[in-house]
Order: C-alpha cells, then structure tokens, then sequence
C-alpha cells in the first residue's frame, strides 16, 4: 500500500482524514491541540511547496512570504478596512496568486535556480514591508486577528480551530492528489523525469511551471490566513526567510513528490522542537543531528524511502 501513497488521489486524503479525526478524538490537552494546528498549516504549505518542488522541479526561497500575506490578509483587512473575516482569505489567496503570477512568468521561462534567487528577494521584500509598515501592519510585534464568525458564532478556541485547520488540509491534500491525476499532474511528472523529453513531447514547460508555482502560492496564502486565525496574533516572523528554509527543509525531510510526505515533514519539523526543548541548550544541536541522520539514512525523504523498503521486502 505505502508504494502508492504519492499518486493515489483517494488514498493519501483518506489516510490523512483518519489521522486527524482519531487525533482530534484521542487528543488529551489544549498543547495538544495547538501543536496539531501548527502542523496542519504547516503542512498545508508544505503540500503546495510538493507541488512545486516535487513535481514541477523547482525551488522556492520565499514561500513564507505568501504565508505572511495570507496571514495578514486576515489581519489588516478586517481590523483596517471592516472586510469580512471570510472574504479576507480569499482576497489573500488571489493577491498571493496574482503576485506568484506576475513574478513567475518572466522568471520560469529560464532554467536553473532563478526562481530560487527571485523568490528569495520577494520573501525578504515582503517580510521588510510587514516589519516597516507599522501603521498598517503593526510592526515587529505583530498584529491582532479577530475570529471570523459562522451564523453568528464567533470561532475561537484550540479544539475549533484543530478540526477546521486539519479538514482545511486534507481538503487541500484531496485536492493536489486531483491535480497530479489530471493531464497538469501528468505533465508535472514529465518535468520531473526530463524537462527535454517533456518539452519534446509537447508539454508547455515554462506553462506548467508557472501553475505549479501559482497554485503552491494560494496553498502557503491559505495556510497563512488559517495560521492566524487560530493563533490570534501574527508577527513578521512567519513571513520570514528563516520559515521559508523550513518549509523547503519540511518537504525535503517528508519525501519530495508525496503529499502525506509534506505533512511528515511538517509533523517532523513541528513536534520535534517541542520534545527536545527540555534539552535546553543542546536543543538545536540535537535537532539538527536528527534532522542529518534522517537525510543520510533516508535519501528520498520518510515517506518515499518506507514505501521502497516495503516494495524491496515484498519482493
């Protein structure tokens, strides 16, 4: 089963729904909870990264920066403007898309890591803007988010936002396994075999670069607003370069070109931290030589190398 788990468009999703209900019913404190909900929204960019990084073969540096416009969508719209809290998000996920656009299609008709170098000076830009702003954005510390409302009801608590930001992800997850089924999905994978012998089949490389690049941008967006939303304060940080090396690392670690990959690595990434951190002072040291014993021993990833260990041992 687990050699299917990266292009199966039902199977990765249905896993994925039966981790965070068993999660959620089986969850014991509000840390719990709250860790949880910062591995869905990681995941959820994480999932969008895959799509870029896994399939269509590129890299970006500055992914934490359409988190931080998604996330900041939700802030300064409603607090700022009196948008609705809902229409926010998706304002966020469009102005995410729209910039992705504008910056990659110059950019993805070239080879090599431009990308990775103009996306690296966008992310920096942006998270400037956030820190500098500060009579729109708050500054440095930050900026309250008010809770959206659902008939009424305000949303708020650790438990709500668990169930919301996990059913937001395995939607997500759902999704991008639709994606990579569909001829853009396939068209994806040729680029990850040869970016020539897709182009020599007829396959729009710079095109299916560029949706690549758009879609992995509204995911971060989305995953950004939900983030905020559930955290109820947003800083510059999460829009910093520093996430965004998270973010690609998360992906890296999961296993490139899986989807329940990217929430490994997101879990990975996120739990981690929070179990070594009665190591004090040795806290990242240990992380990081964990994180260099799972690169040695697991080259393609967690997920992708467990898969082919238990294909090898079946035959």
């Amino acid at each position: 089963m687990l050699l299917y788990l990266r292009d199966d468009r039902f199977l990765s999703p249905a896993i994925l729904l039966g981790v965070v209900v068993v999660l959620g019913i089986w969850m014991p404190s509000n840390f719990g909870y709250r860790v949880a909900t910062l591995v869905w929204t990681s995941a959820l960019a994480c999932i969008g990264l895959n799509l870029l990084m896994g399939y269509a073969g590129q890299v970006s540096l500055g992914h934490a920066g359409f988190f931080g416009i998604g996330a900041y969508a939700v802030a300064v719209l409603p607090a700022k403007f009196s948008v609705n809290s809902w229409l926010s998000l998706i304002v966020g996920g469009i102005a995410s898309g729209l910039l992705a656009y504008i910056v990659g299609t110059p950019i993805l008709r070239l080879k090599g890591y431009y990308l990775a170098i103009v996306t690296l000076g966008l992310g920096i830009l942006i998270a400037m803007v956030l820190n500098n702003e500060g009579w729109l954005t708050g500054g440095p510390d930050g900026i309250q988010v008010s809770r959206p409302t659902v008939f009424g009801w305000r949303v708020r608590g650790l438990e709500a936002w668990y169930w919301i930001s996990g059913g937001v992800t395995v939607i997500g997850a759902w999704l991008a396994a639709n994606v990579l089924a569909s001829s853009t999905g396939r068209a994806m994978r040729a680029l990850q075999d040869s970016e020539t012998a897709a182009h020599v089949a007829g396959v729009n490389v710079a095109g299916v670069k560029l949706i690549a690049f758009v879609v992995s941008a509204v995911y971060a967006s989305i995953a950004g607003s939900c983030f905020a939303f559930s955290a109820g304060l947003i800083t510059p940080e999460k829009a910093g370069f520093l996430y965004s090396v998270e973010l690609v690392t998360m992906v890296v670690i999961g296993g490139m070109g899986s989807i329940l990959g990217s929430v490994v690595g997101a879990a990975v990434l996120t739990i981690l931290p929070q179990l070594l951190a009665s190591f004090q002072d040795y806290e990242q040291i240990l992380l990081g030589l964990l994180m260099m014993v799972v690169m040695i021993f697991l080259r393609s990833g967690i997920v992708p190398s467990i898969a082919s260990w238990v294909a090898s041992w079946r035959r």
